[in-house]
């Protein structure tokens, strides 16, 4: 059992934190879309212990997170799309899988095998900061055991892996709320991976085209597992009418007459206030011990899209 201490994201915590990570340690820092679980990404000994701290399955690659774009380029190759999107979007919540280069510093186990890497510059200055301290590109997948909600605030952290990592770094509430849109770059195509903090809309509008479809289903990038983000409770998604028993993820004020167990992700209708609230309010209607939580309906478009994709996953049967 490892002493996991939480520190407030000062520069003293911050050059701890660093020295952690270059000598193989575990490090949860806030990034604008949730709380990511660092380790040294070139160090296979050392991302094992993520997979191990979450037990995540190791077909599932990770992020690598970088500073900016001169250093991403260090580990990934950009053609024009690529570069286009890095430049329009970075630093921000969009994750780039693009080829590999030659003898990628990058751990083969971190890739999960693969001749693509995802990378990402984050926008949060503690993450900033913690990269810059750490001087390694940081694979980071969220901060929470695989297939559990993702976590918004450090207690999150704490609650999921207090005893399994370091270091958390608390830097507050993160402000996106839902994972980096993914995107591949990959064979001279432009693929959506997983819909995230960046719309559909907005990096069409950069690469002067609508994307492509997914040419296959190669788990390349992190999220891609048909059962993820899961709470205990059964999820009902779009749902009409509640139950006695239900505990109510609401939209809109929709079901706000209600008398149950229940958060509204955004009463106003608002998406990206309700994307910021998602999965603190799935895990704290999970601690209502109900068998199941009923689902308002959510819009398809914008960040809409993410939201749903998260929630399907939640929603999807498990083993």
């Amino acid at each position: 059992m490892i002493e996991t201490r939480c520190l407030p994201a000062d520069p003293s915590a911050l050059a701890e934190g660093g020295a952690i990570l270059r000598a193989g340690g575990l490090v949860a820092f806030p990034t604008e879309t949730v709380y990511g679980l660092g380790a040294d990404a070139t160090s296979g000994e050392a991302v094992a212990k993520i997979y191990a701290a979450k037990e995540r399955p190791q077909f599932n690659p990770l992020i690598a997170h970088c500073p900016d774009l001169a250093s991403a380029e260090l580990y990934g190759r950009f053609g024009d799309d690529a570069r286009k999107l890095a430049e329009a979007f970075w630093p921000g919540p969009l994750t780039l899988v693009v080829p590999a280069r030659q003898n990628c510093a990058v751990s083969d186990l971190a890739r999960a095998g693969l001749n693509s890497i995802a990378l990402r510059v984050p926008a949060h200055p503690v993450a900033q900061a913690l990269l810059r301290a750490a001087g390694v590109p940081v694979a980071a997948p969220s901060a929470n055991r695989s297939g559990r909600v993702s976590p918004t605030h450090a207690g999150h952290v704490m609650g999921d892996l207090e005893g399994r990592i370091d270091l958390v770094l608390d830097g507050g509430a993160t402000d996106v709320g839902v994972e980096s849109t993914i995107i591949a770059c990959l064979d001279g195509k432009v693929s959506l991976l997983r819909p995230g903090g960046l719309a559909r809309d907005e990096i069409e509008r950069v690469i002067g085209r609508k994307l492509d479809a997914r040419a296959d289903e190669t788990i390349n990038a992190p999220g891609l597992l048909a059962s993820h983000y899961a709470p205990k409770a059964r999820l009902r998604l779009d749902a009409a009418t509640i139950e006695k028993d239900d505990a109510i993820l609401d939209f809109g004020g929709r079901f706000a007459d209600v008398q149950q167990a229940s958060f509204d992700l955004s009463p106003t209708g608002n998406l990206k206030e309700a994307a910021a609230n998602l999965f603190a309010f799935l895990r704290a209607l999970d601690a209502t011990g109900a068998d199941v939580i009923a689902v308002a309906p959510i819009p398809h478009e914008g960040l809409g899209e993410a939201i749903r994709d998260r929630l399907s996953r939640a929603a999807a049967p498990r083993d």
